[in-house]
């Protein structure tokens, strides 16, 4: 892989990049089980590209709900190409899944918030807390002006639902400086984020968005709550609401 100082960035850029280097030797070194859940989106694809490149031993997964669009499926066997990294594919219970759909429908999660929230529970929070049993910290892609649950973001936080340390390295990171690192570093991502994504979760829960609209305005688009979190990541909340 290239050597990243070779590459020319904006001297903020420049900056952030080099300190997320720092940061992750630092949390790797603190937390030699810390695990990566990517999404596979463009913040996620920087944060890996970042840990492969510094050839951390940070574990790196991602969930298959089963809903999701094939270009995001796709991402997997990008990062096997390009870095000879397989990343963990985690599934949720089948039989679960089954008797959801099987009471409730294929499509229950149009029908209100907490059908689409045990939805979620069952295809993304369930398996994440399997996946991180037993591990003492996790590492996500999130940055502050994703949207508003995620404006007061830690950068490093106690997460008492899966009771472990969270990191948030890329939490202080703008948008713009994800896209021109993603550019610089020639990172593959998400063909889906050129056709109107910035947000991508599954198939059905996700479409495109338009012109101004907030960033995840094409998450759970029926829904009429800014606060659109599945789970995942429920400390956003509270702290969006202590604010």
């Amino acid at each position: 892989m290239p050597d990243s100082s070779d590459v020319v960035l904006d001297p903020q850029t420049r900056k952030q990049w080099n300190s997320l280097l720092e940061r992750l030797a630092e949390i790797s070194a603190r937390h030699p089980d810390a695990m990566f859940a990517s999404s596979l989106a463009v913040e996620d694809m920087l944060l890996a590209h970042a840990i492969f490149q510094a050839r951390l031993p940070i574990a790196v997964f991602t969930l298959d709900t089963g809903r999701l669009h094939p270009e995001t499926l796709g991402m997997v066997d990008k990062i096997a190409e390009r870095y000879g990294v397989a990343v963990q594919v985690v599934h949720p219970d089948s039989a679960a899944v089954q008797a959801h759909v099987a009471a409730h429908g294929s499509f229950a999660f149009y029908d209100s918030i907490a059908l689409r929230k045990e939805c979620c529970g069952l295809r993304k929070v369930e398996p994440l807390r399997r996946t991180l049993a037993g591990h003492s910290a996790w590492l996500t892609g999130q940055h502050r002006d994703q949207s508003l649950t995620r404006s007061h973001l830690a950068e490093s936080e106690y997460d008492a639902v899966f009771g472990l340390q969270k990191y948030n390295p890329l939490a202080n990171w703008t948008s713009e400086q994800v896209w021109e690192a993603v550019r610089a570093f020639d990172i593959p991502y998400n063909p889906l984020h050129d056709q109107g994504y910035p947000s991508i979760g599954c198939e059905p829960c996700t479409r495109a968005v338009r012109a101004g609209e907030d960033p995840r305005a094409g998450r759970w688009w029926w829904e009429q709550s800014a606060s659109k979190e599945c789970g995942l990541h429920e400390a956003n909340l509270k702290a969006e609401q202590s604010a």
